[in-house]
């Protein structure tokens, strides 16, 4: 008899390259063809429009907020909840650690992040010099540089766009991705993060590393990475998706 491992994400409202980003990756896993073992996704969305430091803008990211949309997932009978987003970067990385311990403590089920996988794999891989390719505003970026400053990573080597409108990030294409990761690499990024889950750029991961030797940190593709390693499932067999797949 199959088996079925669902993984829980959580969705900004206005995002829409993640979940056929999530649902690909998980395709890709060896396990789900043949069986035994089908892994499935399963999304739940709140209001996220804009990204910025000012404070509607932040009151989007209030945990209460993101609980609601986490017990509605833990309707389905996940396994885990993954919030698919990044803003602990500029909220500081305290905010998802307290806000899978609320996920957890209000559904039962574990939980995991996209910056929270993100910096495992920064831990694991040793970076200490982190590319850092994101879409948005001077003052978002530089609060995400200030705290992995924090961390002891330097992601002073980055590329932004100065831009706030969410939705829109999703239309962007490897003809702005390509030079930025180009440029952060020749100033000595020992590795690259695509720092936004509704850049359409994961799929982009392993050819990036193949041209220039670094590894590819896509943020759909970190909580996603995370979420499977918590539920035991091995994930060496998933190819296209960068080289954070083989690690163990």
């Amino acid at each position: 008899m199959s088996q079925t491992l669902r993984i829980g994400i959580l969705v900004p409202s206005s995002n829409t390259a993640l979940e056929p980003l999530t649902t690909a990756l998980l395709s890709s896993h060896p396990s789900n063809a043949p069986l035994p073992t089908t892994i499935t996704a399963h999304f739940s969305r709140f209001h996220v429009t804009t990204i910025g430091l000012s404070s509607s803008a932040l009151s989007q990211f209030e945990p209460d907020k993101i609980i609601d949309a986490a017990k509605l997932l833990a309707h389905a009978n996940v396994d885990i909840i993954g919030w698919s987003g990044t803003s602990s970067g500029w909220l500081g990385f305290r905010a998802d650690e307290e806000l899978c311990d609320m996920i957890t403590a209000a559904t039962g089920v574990r939980a995991t992040t996209s910056v929270l996988g993100l910096n495992k794999a920064l831990g694991m891989l040793g970076v200490r010099k982190l590319g850092l390719v994101t879409p948005y505003l001077d003052e978002v970026q530089a609060a995400i540089v200030k705290n992995y400053a924090s961390i002891g990573v330097d992601a002073s080597f980055e590329r932004h766009l100065q831009r706030s409108d969410n939705v829109k990030f999703a239309e962007l294409g490897p003809e702005t991705f390509d030079p930025m990761v180009e440029a952060v690499v020749k100033e000595g990024a020992e590795a690259v993060s695509t720092f936004c889950t509704n850049l359409s750029a994961a799929q982009y991961a392993d050819r990036w590393e193949k041209e220039y030797g670094v590894t590819v940190l896509d943020t759909v593709t970190t909580v996603v990475w995370d979420a499977l390693r918590i539920c035991g499932v091995d994930t060496k067999g998933i190819k296209g998706w960068g080289k954070i797949m083989e690690l163990e």
